[in-house]
């Protein structure tokens, strides 16, 4: 194995998400730096003399989104992404939830309430940070109006969750 880097880079994290790909986890790591605002490659790891891919073929790597690192392998076509693991995406303004939804849905497929495949399979959540408190809230009318105004929604629309809360 040949690594870009000479040191360990570790985020202190003693969990982080680990997708395998068939042959695709350099394109989706540099496709998902590219979309978020604070996002870095942390290292790349290439096959060497050793295999079992050919030699300079990429391997493994890790990135960090958010300070979030996350880790990806060229595995095989043995496993597939589903929507049992997805990532939950916080976002405090529409454009946020707009930018991402439009870049990450690209090539993907879209579900109900903020959800979405993207282009590699991997499940997004799109949501604005503040869905929870609402659904959450202890009014349990508030809460009710809100999860049906979800309900009806592909893309999550802050204004019309703001207004189903509010009762207008």
């Amino acid at each position: 194995m040949e690594s870009n880097n000479q040191t360990t880079v570790s985020s202190g994290q003693k969990i982080s998400p680990f997708l395998w790909f068939n042959d695709q986890a350099e394109e989706a790591m540099n496709y998902y730096v590219s979309i978020f605002k604070n996002a870095k490659i942390l290292t790349v790891v290439r096959y060497g003399e050793a295999g079992p891919g050919p030699k300079g073929a990429f391997m493994c790597g890790s990135f960090s989104i958010e300070g979030q690192q996350f880790n990806v392998l060229n595995g095989d076509s043995q496993y597939k992404f589903s929507p049992a693991t997805s990532f939950l995406v916080n976002c405090e303004t529409q454009e946020e939830i707009d930018y991402l939804w439009n870049k990450l849905s690209d090539g993907g497929k879209h579900y109900a309430c903020g959800w979405l495949d993207d282009k590699f399979g991997v499940t997004w959540q799109i949501t604005p940070s503040r869905l929870l408190n609402y659904i959450n809230d202890p009014d349990p009318e508030k809460s009710k109006r809100v999860m049906l105004a979800m309900m009806k929604m592909i893309k999550l629309d802050i204004k019309v969750l703001e207004d189903a809360y509010n009762n207008k």
